[in-house]
């Protein structure tokens, strides 16, 4: 796992701040997990990416990061937002590429979460390892790796950006 504080330029992060406080930007989801069935979770997403196709018309405000990363290929970029909660809810345990079933092959793709607002939200993965929601974190790993999100319940929003990648 890798944690990279102030990962863009400031001024290149603000404008992706902003382009992520477009309401018209954002779709409901009624789930937040892809093994949640039922239950009151939700969430709110934007795809710009899936299965290595630009979906969005809005893909230009992510160059910067996809240019820093500069994988192979994107399998998925999506951005999610989940609103304020009165105590720190915490999802349910997944990796994000659940379609590839290997293991093997499932630990050759890298997964990212860049981190677009400062909370009392966090990432955590199933060895206890922590990342709390730091404005401009970004923290990849190997796409094997069970993690899970949270709400927050000092903000309005958490917003995150996933990003599923091949590097080699």
């Amino acid at each position: 796992m890798e944690i990279i504080d102030n990962f863009l330029e400031e001024d290149v992060f603000k404008g992706i701040q902003l382009h992520l406080q477009r309401s018209t930007l954002w779709g409901f989801s009624n789930h937040i997990d892809y093994e949640e069935e039922e239950g009151d979770g939700f969430q709110f997403t934007h795809t710009y990416v899936i299965a290595g196709n630009h979906m969005s018309d809005y893909c230009r405000e992510l160059f910067p990061i996809m240019n820093k990363i500069s994988p192979v290929t994107f399998s998925r970029i999506k951005a999610n937002l989940i609103t304020r909660t009165p105590k720190i809810i915490e999802n349910s345990f997944h990796i994000d590429l659940n379609l590839i079933k290997d293991e093997e092959r499932l630990k050759q793709w890298t997964t990212g979460i860049l981190y677009i607002n400062t909370n009392n939200g966090y990432t955590i993965f199933e060895d206890g390892s922590k990342v709390e929601s730091v404005a401009n974190r970004y923290v990849s790993f190997p796409s094997n790796l069970k993690h899970k999100g949270t709400s927050c319940s000092d903000k309005k929003i958490r917003v995150v950006v996933n990003f599923n990648y091949f590097e080699k």
